[in-house]
Parts: C-alpha cells; structure tokens; sequence
C-alpha cells in the first residue's frame, strides 16, 4: 500500500478548507527567450510561456485577481485563493518590480499565499531576500521548472542550466524556509521510464512539492516539429498511467503532489488528444489507483 498525499488535502490540512489557485501573469520574460540564454525559448514551450490558463497581462494584478476571483466564486463558495504567478519566468525582473506586483497579490485579503513559478538560475540574493520577508507575511511557494535530472534530455529541450544550478536553489530557498515546489515532465523525447523514476526519485528527495506533467505537443513549437517528423512519439494513456503509478511509489510520503497529469489548451493542443478528456483520465488515474493500493485523499488534483 502507499500513500498519495494530494494538494487538496494538503491545502485542507493547512488552511482549513478548499482553496483555488489562481494564474496571474506578471507580463514577464524569460532568459531563454530575450537572448541572456537563447530566443526560442524552451522546445516545449508555447508562445504564452505555459500560461494560457491565466489572466490578461493587460490588467493589473489586482484587477486580474478580482476578475477571477468573482469567476470562481460565481461557481463555489470558496472564499480562500492562492495567488499563481504562472506564465514566463516570475522572478526575471526589476527587484521593485517584483515587490509591487507580489504586494498587490498578497495585500488581498482573501488571498492566503503566494506561488511563483520561475527558473533556478533566476533566483539572485535580492530576489531571495524580496522571498524571505514576503514569507514572513503570508506563505511564499516557489515552483521550479526543472523537467528531468538527465542532462541529455535538458540539452535537448534547451533548458539552460545544469542540474546542480537546481540543486542550489533548493538549498537556498530551503535556507529561508520557502516552500518548493517541482516541476517534472513525463515522456520527454528517448527517455525510459527507468530515466523518469531516476528523476522523481532524485527531486523527492529535495523537494516540497512536485508537479508530474505530462509532455504535451503545442501548435507553435519547436518540438511540434520534430513531433511532424516523426522522431519520437507520445505516451499513450495506458502508459504514461502505468508510469504515473511507479512515480507515486518511489516518492516519500510527505512530498505534496501538486500536479498528476495537466492538460493543454485545447486550442493549441496537437499531442496527445487523450489528454483532453479530463474525465476519462481521471477515472484511469483512480482505477489504476485502486488496483495498485495507492491511497489518496478525497479529491485528486489535476489543473
């Protein structure tokens, strides 16, 4: 039997109740797409920088946490939020910059932490300085893009940096008591499954929380052109869910899993179209659960 320790029941056990976590975007950039790094960014990334789930850049925050706010609150009762600063990198900016717009975020009443997805190589001493006294008023998690230990595989996807740049942050970040949160990306290009669990295995060991994504293929992107070419394929769902389980297994118990799977925009969506169907995944994902002894909490999380 092993224990799945879900974000709702993480969230519930912490605040007390259902909370919903709401995309902002900072009108951000990214190293990997302004020339520090590169231009095109990472292989996988879409033009909106993974965030086409957020609000409009064009309000401010303030104004884009009350637009979704009433959204959600036109559907539920939730009256608790996290504030998710999603698209681009979230810490790849004027330090004042920074502060205003995760003041705004957090000056809400209703608003009970702060998550800020980012890049490791883009956590200098004033950003974790800005990070350590934001923590003192509400909680601050920090999501890291990291996507595989395999060093093969992050040359492929041009994301950057080596892995002990990673390693650093998290000792960093650990230092000033900031929540971490990881990012991992299930069937990336020629790895096994045997390269995955090394990866889930080796950010267990390192992190708060993690987040299992699995590789979709956008419109837009370059790994869609080397999807056309028919240089690798994606996962099917029987597979990524066999791969899903073993992941749930090698991960200490403590460890919150914030993410099971994921879903692209349908819009831009090319690979794999079962990703789409939520609830078909979901029933997969608990049937596989079941049959496997994997116990969850009440609700799995898949946003």
């Amino acid at each position: 039997m092993y224990y799945y320790y879900s974000l709702n029941e993480y969230l519930k056990n912490t605040f007390g109740e259902k909370v919903y976590k709401i995309s902002l975007d900072g009108g951000m950039t990214c190293p990997n797409r302004d020339g520090t790094l590169g231009n095109k960014g990472c292989i996988f990334c879409s033009s909106g920088g993974s965030g086409e789930f957020a609000t409009s850049r064009n309000l401010s925050v303030a104004e884009q946490l009350e637009q979704a706010k009433n959204r959600i609150k036109s559907k539920t009762k939730c009256q608790k939020f996290i504030a998710y600063f999603q698209p681009f990198t979230n810490t790849y900016a004027d330090i004042e910059y920074l502060r205003k717009i995760y003041m705004q975020a957090i000056e809400n009443d209703e608003v009970v932490a702060l998550s800020i997805a980012t890049r490791p190589d883009c956590l200098g001493e004033d950003v974790l300085g800005l990070l350590k006294n934001i923590n003192k008023i509400k909680p601050v998690w920090i999501e890291l893009g990291l996507q595989t230990i395999h060093k093969s595989s992050a040359d492929y996807i041009r994301r950057g940096y080596e892995l002990d740049v990673y390693d650093r942050a998290v000792e960093n970040l650990r230092k000033i008591n900031i929540n971490v949160i990881t990012h991992i990306i299930l069937g990336l290009p020629y790895e096994t499954k045997e390269m995955m669990l090394e990866t889930v295995k080796y950010v267990g060991e390192r992190t708060d929380g993690i987040k299992l994504q699995l590789l979709h293929i956008l419109k837009d992107t370059d790994l869609l052109e080397e999807y056309e070419k028919q240089k690798f394929q994606t996962l099917s769902l029987e597979e990524y869910i066999d791969i899903l389980c073993d992941c749930i297994e090698v991960l200490p118990k403590n460890v919150v899993i914030h993410r099971l799977t994921g879903d692209g925009d349908k819009k831009i969506l090319v690979a794999p179209l079962w990703s789409g169907d939520k609830k078909r995944v979901l029933n997969t994902i608990n049937k596989a659960f079941n049959d496997r002894n994997i116990i969850q909490g009440k609700n799995v999380h898949i946003d």
